[in-house]
């Protein structure tokens, strides 16, 4: 296991870049700290892949640097930084058994004979391979063949860090859960530095300690998944993170004040803000009224998910959602929405801004 710095770290594919928009991955200064599970999260395109082929040695970067427990491993080939990385689509040895795939990293570091079988034999029950293991490779399903790889990653004990690209891809929907559920169980037992590259958010939220989203090739908050759904560090975060994600409204701030079109909104402290500003309110936060207090909006749909209810409003044009608890009654004459304090965000330029006085 290894502490991993990423030291003024950027890349760009150009041979000679001449601005921001040049990167893929623009500037990075980052610990990843020893022993935690990580997820990048990120729409296709945003840099998740680029970072993690940085990490594994498998791309050298334009710009900075990147050191192992302060071992500079910048330019050092793969088999030098000791790490197990699984890629998104299954690579496997058709013409060797399930038992010798597992093995083969382990037989490469010339390990007895007996904790190879130890360890094949575990790592094959956490798979639900055990009535395979004789079996050659080649035929097997595509999501069994991810299942092998997934286990030859997990097999070695020693690694400095296991990486992981959107591995569960090829994957049946039930057996991702039950594999997510042991990679969680690995990290626990095991203590690995754990890098898991998705653009799925359940996968991200469910597996990691830390989630890191990325954006345009940036890193726009690395947080655990409380402060990414309750303090958003950017509108994409917010975006993003949650289902439905967080709601946008442009408004101009004014102190312990938003004014949203003609209708005032108090905020819980005093704000600073120049630039385009928004409030941003998660679904969860949003309250239906019929008194005439609040933003004017207007119901369109109403969708019933079985634990709780997704209101669809019309509010200004735009498509505002609320989320209401399964049993809870929504008045026919529905016309305005108000928002719970402790549920808005205020931003500006898409960064969030915290009240006067505080750092949250």
């Amino acid at each position: 296991m290894a502490k991993i710095t990423l030291d003024n770290l950027a890349h760009s594919y150009l041979p000679n870049p001449q601005s921001d928009a040049d990167f893929a991955l623009k500037e990075l200064n980052h610990d990843w700290v020893d022993g935690e599970a990580y997820a990048l999260l990120g729409s296709s395109g945003c840099g998740k892949s680029t970072l993690l082929n940085i990490i594994s040695g498998l791309l050298i970067p334009s710009q900075g640097r990147i050191l192992f427990d302060g071992k500079d491993v910048t330019t050092a080939p793969t088999a030098e930084r000791n790490i197990a990385q699984v890629f998104q689509f299954p690579v496997v040895y058709d013409t060797m058994s399930v038992r010798d795939n597992l093995a083969f990293p382990l037989k490469n570091m010339g390990m007895d004979a007996a904790e190879i079988k130890r360890r094949v034999q575990k790592v094959a029950a956490m798979i639900d391979m055990e009535a395979e293991l004789n079996h050659k490779a080649r035929g097997l399903t595509a999501d069994a063949k991810q299942k092998i790889s997934l286990g030859r990653g997990m097999v070695r004990e020693d690694v400095n860090a296991l990486l992981f690209d959107e591995p569960l891809t090829v994957i049946d929907p039930h057996m991702k859960w039950e594999l997510r559920t042991q990679l969680k169980k690995l990290h626990q037992d095991f203590g690995h530095t754990m890098i898991y590259v998705t653009h799925d958010q359940t996968e991200a939220l469910t597996f990691a300690d830390k989630v890191v989203v990325m954006y345009d090739g940036r890193v726009v908050q690395i947080g655990t998944p409380q402060e990414l759904f309750e303090r958003p560090a950017h509108t994409f975060v917010g975006y993003f993170i949650g289902s439905p994600g967080m709601n946008l409204f442009d408004a101009q701030i004014d102190g312990t004040h938003a004014r949203i079109g003609d209708v005032s909104v108090a905020l819980d402290g005093h704000y600073s803000a120049a630039g385009h500003t928004q409030l941003g309110v998660r679904p969860e936060f949003i309250r239906l009224s019929a008194n005439g207090e609040g933003v004017p909006a207007t119901i369109r749909r109403i969708e019933d998910v079985g634990r709780h209810k997704i209101v669809r409003l019309d509010v200004m044009g735009r498509e505002i959602n609320a989320v209401v608890a399964e049993g809870e009654d929504i008045a026919a004459d529905t016309n305005r929405i108000t928002f719970a304090p402790e549920g808005i965000n205020v931003y500006a330029d898409d960064w969030r801004i915290a009240p006067r006085g505080t750092s949250v």
